[in-house]
């Protein structure tokens, strides 16, 4: 009778330390996962724009549909909510971490612990700055850069004579603040006609496009040209020029960056001359580089979106079938 008992407490005590084995991972691609079920650890950056919007939208759609479990975060713009959405999902033993960083600096400590932690990180929509690049798997998003030539591009095409322009910068610190205005530049360098006269940052929000271009309006004498690094702040500039008793897209050109539908529907209504697309529907594509990286298979060190540019009549002709 001893020895059933004996033996039934072993069956038992063998069972109980497999299922823990399982749990805590055991070398396996889903750590902490119940089954086969993906869990994404998804830091946004914010709310600040259409666009951003419309990237949210995308991935939580596509997660739902790809049956991945989204823990999702709003940072409010803030690095330090972000550091902090990404080490709760560390110690929630997430399969997969994916974050657009408000920053491009300052993520070396969480990402190596989310590397000891055996848990993947994916960078969407920006990039950071790091000489560590085993610190993420793979970068998805646009080549902001040449959005920023895009703009240089048909400014130079577009203009005659002095031109004097002013710049709304994004975040300051923000990859694409960065790398649009590098990208603009390069276009504009060898003209000496096209002038930035004045250049500060508007956040990438509407209000603060307004608030910038009211300042720029008091400052600077002439202004010919408005280059946004998004659609929001080049909306709120339109609204202070309409304010200060001036035609936008005639008197002042804009040019802008994202092509979201109020952007578009300005374009289309010859209030804004010329928008670079940058798309926010990486929700797909993110999910299917979250499955792979979770199997550990090898995924591109970089994955760039396909993106266009606009101009009245062709906006005119987008808008109907535009998704965001």
């Amino acid at each position: 009778m001893l020895k059933k008992i004996t033996t039934a407490a072993s069956v038992v005590a063998l069972f109980a330390l497999t299922a823990c084995g399982g749990s805590s991972g055991g070398g396996s691609t889903t750590t902490g996962q119940s089954g086969d079920t993906i869990t994404m650890g998804f830091a946004q950056v914010g709310a600040e724009s259409g666009w951003r919007t419309a990237n949210t939208k995308s991935v939580q759609d596509e997660a739902k549909a790809a049956g991945i479990d989204l823990k999702f975060s709003d940072a409010q713009q803030k690095q330090e909510n972000q550091i902090k959405a990404i080490r709760s999902y560390i110690q929630q033993k997430v399969s997969v971490i994916a974050f657009s960083p408000v920053v491009e600096t300052g993520w070396d400590t969480v990402l190596l612990e989310a590397k000891r932690a055996n848990i993947p990180v994916i960078l969407t929509d920006r990039s950071i700055d790091s000489d560590d690049k085993s610190l993420y798997k793979t970068f998805l998003g646009s080549d902001f850069v040449e959005e920023g030539r895009k703009a240089g591009d048909w400014l130079v095409a577009n203009v005659s004579g002095p031109t004097n322009v002013v710049e709304l910068q994004g975040t300051t610190g923000a990859a694409p603040a960065i790398d649009r205005k590098k990208g603009f530049e390069e276009k504009i360098a060898g003209k000496s006609d096209i002038k930035v006269v004045a250049s500060q940052t508007g956040d990438f929000t509407r209000s603060g496009g307004k608030q910038v271009m009211e300042a720029f309006l008091k400052s600077q004498p002439k202004i010919d040209v408005v280059y946004a690094h998004n659609d929001d702040m080049g909306l709120g500039a339109i609204e202070a020029i309409k304010a200060a008793g001036k035609v936008p897209g005639k008197d002042i050109k804009i040019i802008t960056v994202d092509a979201v539908k109020d952007g578009m529907t300005a374009l289309s209504n010859g209030e804004i001359n010329f928008i670079v697309e940058c798309n926010p529907l990486l929700g797909k594509q993110l999910m299917d580089l979250a499955k792979k990286v979770v199997k550990g298979e090898e995924v591109p060190a970089r994955v760039v979106t396909e993106e266009g540019t606009f101009t009245q009549e062709q906006a005119k002709a987008a808008l109907p079938q535009r998704q965001y």
